[in-house]
């Protein structure tokens, strides 16, 4: 009888750890990854997001002068997939744990080296610190319900990564320095048979570079791609921003003869303004 009461003890618990792995509810502070390509590689934020729910937030659930995991579960963590400067401060490629610690006119972030800390910030260690700065938070309307992270008013080497949540809004700057190694690319890859014309005699018009060389590459990507508009559009550009309104107005005319026959209405509209502005 003991035998049978021990098998039947163990089916029942089977049972019961099969159908409770079978039952599957929300977390109430879902996990989130956001990934971002940002410079010439990503950023990635894995973090958990709790909602108010009628609660007051900070100096209640949480208290204003104490380190925060900055979300909800384990640590939040970011991962910079090169060196990048985070309020003016190197930090290496490589994952950290995002902490900071909220105040009402004032919050420190900290980028931690341990990620395996997680949420249990009482065996948090300054020692064990990338980096820390302060930033003012700011008001926002209306009412944000869930935390969230966001990568901001990002440019080719500039964002801000903000923290949203209630009516509070922290952001601090983010930049790389990419211009030498894309240069350098430049360099090496225009050396080989086949150039990439058209990215680098676009990279010399945004960034500013010499124009003439930018014009010169644009030249033979229209050369080695003859229908494609938004080549001569980049071509007519850079001779608008040399000052050659003659040739940016002859490039235009061809920018709206192949957008119309490609039936691409932004293509002809940004031609005929080109055409426009070189008259």
């Amino acid at each position: 009888m003991r035998k049978v009461f021990a098998v039947l003890t163990i089916a029942l618990m089977a049972i019961t750890n099969a159908q409770s792995q079978q039952l599957k509810t929300p977390a109430p502070s879902p996990l989130a990854t956001l990934k971002q390509a940002f410079g010439l590689s990503d950023i990635t934020i894995e973090y958990s997001r709790p909602s108010a729910k009628g609660r007051v937030v900070y100096g209640d659930v949480v208290p204003f002068g104490q380190i925060w995991r900055t979300g909800a579960n384990g640590a939040t963590t970011i991962t910079f997939g090169e060196t990048t400067f985070v309020e003016g401060k190197e930090v290496a490629a490589g994952t950290y744990a995002l902490y900071s610690i909220p105040n009402k006119d004032s919050w420190t972030i900290m980028l931690y080296k341990d990620t395996k800390l997680g949420g249990n910030v009482g065996e948090y260690k300054q020692e064990n610190e990338l980096i820390r700065f302060d930033v003012k938070p700011t008001q926002v309307s209306p009412k944000v319900e869930t935390f969230s992270i966001n990568i901001a008013d990002q440019t080719s080497t500039t964002a801000n990564i903000e923290l949203v949540w209630e009516n509070t809004r922290v952001a601090f700057g983010i930049r790389v320095e990419v211009d030498e190694k894309i240069m350098k690319n430049i360099e090496n890859v225009m050396i080989k048979d086949t150039k990439p014309y058209y990215t680098a005699a676009r990279y010399y018009y945004d960034n500013n570079k010499d124009l003439k060389q930018a014009l010169e590459w644009a030249t033979k990507a229209t050369e080695m791609n003859p229908s494609a508009y938004w080549v001569f559009m980049l071509k007519g550009n850079i001779q608008f921003k040399m000052g050659d309104k003659k040739g940016a107005a002859e490039t235009a005319q061809k920018v709206i003869e192949l957008a119309k026959a490609d039936g691409d209405d932004a293509y002809v509209k940004m031609g005929e303004k080109l055409l426009k502005d070189s008259k």
